[in-house]
Formats: C-alpha cells, sequence, structure tokens
C-alpha cells in the first residue's frame, strides 16, 4: 500500500488548504518552503480562473506565501493545455478574464466573434447580457461548449457571487447543450498538471479541502488523497461520501517536519525565480 513516504511530488490546492481570505493558514509557509528547499516538484492548483500565475503570485506573496508563478497551476491553463491538445490554432469566444484570455493566446489560439471553434466560459466578474447571447448562438450555431470549472458560485465580501457554473448553467437552458468542464473535479485538470511538473500519479500526492472536488478528482487521477480540515469540510461532510481519502489532517502544519525551514520570503525576487 502507498504511504506518504512514497510521495515525490505534491499537488495542493490554494484557498482553505494554504490561505483563507488572504490570510495564510498555519503551517503554510513553513511547508512550501520545505518543498523549495528539497526541489520537490510541487503546484498549487486553483479553480479560478480570473487571474494569471502571476497576478496568483503576487497575490499569495502578499499574504506571506512564496509561490513561484511557474508553480500555480489554473482552471484557465489547464482549459488551454487540453483545447492546444484537441485543435491547435484553432478560435475561441471567451467569457472571462485575462487569466483566461491570456492563457488561450500564450496556446496559441485566435479569440474571435467570428464563427469561433469553440466557447469557452470561465470566471469573470463583468458577466454581460451581450456576451452571453453572443455564446448563445455560437453554441446553437455549432460551436463546441466549454466551461473552465463547475463552481456555481463564489465568494466576496459581500456574500456569494454567480460564478462559471451559473453561467454556464444559463447557457446550458437556452442551447440544450451541456459544457466539457476542464477544471476539478474533472481529473484532466490533474493529470495535466502531472505533465506540467514530469510527474506520475503512482509518487505524487494532493492536499485538498473539498471532498467533492479535490478528492473525489485526486482518486479517480490515482494520486495519494489528503483532505485538510482548514476549508469547508467536517467530520459530518465527509461521511456524506461514498469513498476516503488517504490521510485525513487538521492542516498542512502537520505535513512539515520537526526541523525548522528558515522563510524565504526576504529574499528578494529570488525566491519567485525559483522554478520546478
Amino acid at each position: 500500500m502507498r504511504t506518504r513516504g512514497d510521495i515525490e511530488c505534491w499537488l495542493t490546492d490554494m484557498d482553505g488548504v494554504l490561505v483563507h481570505e488572504n490570510t495564510p493558514i498555519a503551517g503554510a509557509s513553513e511547508l512550501l518552503a520545505q518543498w523549495r528547499a528539497e526541489g520537490t516538484p510541487f503546484l498549487v492548483l486553483t479553480n479560478n480562473s480570473i487571474y494569471t500565475p502571476r497576478d496568483l503570485s503576487a497575490r499569495l506573496r502578499a499574504s506571506g506565501l512564496v509561490v513561484p508563478e511557474s508553480s500555480i497551476w489554473t482552471s484557465a491553463l489547464a482549459t488551454a493545455d487540453f483545447l492546444q491538445s484537441q485543435m491547435p490554432g484553432g478560435s475561441a469566444f471567451v467569457i472571462g478574464e485575462a487569466g483566461l484570455t491570456t492563457a488561450l493566446h500564450e496556446a496559441g489560439f485566435i479569440l474571435t466573434e467570428t464563427a469561433p471553434d469553440y466557447v469557452v466560459v470561465g470566471e469573470t466578474r463583468n458577466y454581460s447580457f451581450e456576451a452571453i447571447t453572443k455564446a448563445i448562438r455560437f453554441i446553437s450555431g455549432g460551436a463546441r461548449f466549454i466551461a473552465t470549472n463547475p463552481d456555481a458560485t463564489g465568494p466576496s465580501t459581500e456574500g456569494v457571487l454567480p460564478a462559471t457554473g451559473a453561467i454556464a448553467a444559463l447557457i446550458t437552458k437556452a442551447t440544450g447543450k451541456e459544457p466539457y468542464i476542464v477544471g476539478k473535479p474533472n481529473p484532466m485538470m490533474f493529470r495535466s498538471a502531472l505533465n506540467r511538473i514530469g510527474a506520475h500519479s503512482e509518487n505524487t500526492g494532493m492536499i485538498g479541502d473539498r471532498m467533492d472536488t479535490d478528492i473525489v478528482a485526486g482518486i479517480e487521477a490515482g494520486l495519494h488523497t489528503v483532505l485538510v480540515m482548514t476549508g469547508i469540510s467536517d467530520q459530518r461532510e465527509i461521511e456524506r461520501y461514498p469513498f476516503r481519502p488517504d490521510e485525513i489532517l487538521g492542516s498542512v502544519a502537520e505535513l512539515v517536519r520537526d526541523e525548522p525551514i528558515e522563510s524565504d520570503l526576504a529574499d528578494g525576487e529570488d525566491g519567485l525565480s525559483e522554478g520546478l
């Protein structure tokens, strides 16, 4: 049976595992420093497609966590990677922000409002009726329907906001077409992340705080799964599901070894330049 000692590479969720509302979770900084010091390949995963890895790296650094942009894998990057494999040099009509449009551009896609091959829906704070109408017409006309992630709502300081899944559902209702969703819980996102760091499922662990996305996708991708209790899951939530993670921990602090790891947060740009 595979144990934590067999794990050589790590994937980890971000919100609820490393940070909570821009506040670092106990042990997160030390675990990241441990991985960097040992040269352990890792990626921080997020279903949020709004921000580029550079944006997210800066936001995490402002929270006290050093994560190079090369160590961040978003649903936007996974979506771009998938579409590039399906139709190199294709075209797309996009509802989303810079994180998604930049990823698609870098994957060689043309963003267009004229007969696109794909309609790609991601996270945005500026959904427009006009853009949704165009998406519906393109899909009805034969464009393939893609969504970066299934999350129906997202958090804000004022309360919940409609997210990608809610807008995709509106388009589905109007077209009768379901989107192909690339982000968690589709294990496709984990497989593309493994490819990014040259890892194999047999020796890779996944740390998450949600049974319905992180853990089930990790299991389906063949990873060693670790559920931490610093996010939304509690024991009652765990009992709802017919599957179990390999480990249940209070927080990522339990993955940090006893010997102290010096943080390189003060190392300036050197910390950000370290890649995989």
